[in-house]
């Protein structure tokens, strides 16, 4: 299991968390999701065997959100 944290600078009002937290708990490998509401902070753990960390950036850009690494 690894661990990652990412901002989305979206991700501190209600619609947008509720988006990247449904997307990223429904990703197969992802095993949680947690969002910090104050920065956008995202920690993810996720299984590397399934999912990668530039797939995972990917996914959440194809919403039309913005990661900062």
């Amino acid at each position: 299991m690894d661990s990652s944290t990412i901002y989305v600078k979206e991700a501190i009002s209600g619609d947008a968390i509720q988006t990247v937290e449904s997307l990223l708990n429904q990703t197969d490998g992802i095993e949680r999701a947690l969002v910090d509401i104050d920065d956008g902070e995202i920690k993810i753990d996720y299984d590397h065997n399934k999912i990668s960390f530039q797939q995972i950036i990917t996914k959440i850009e194809q919403h039309g959100l913005h990661v900062v690494v």
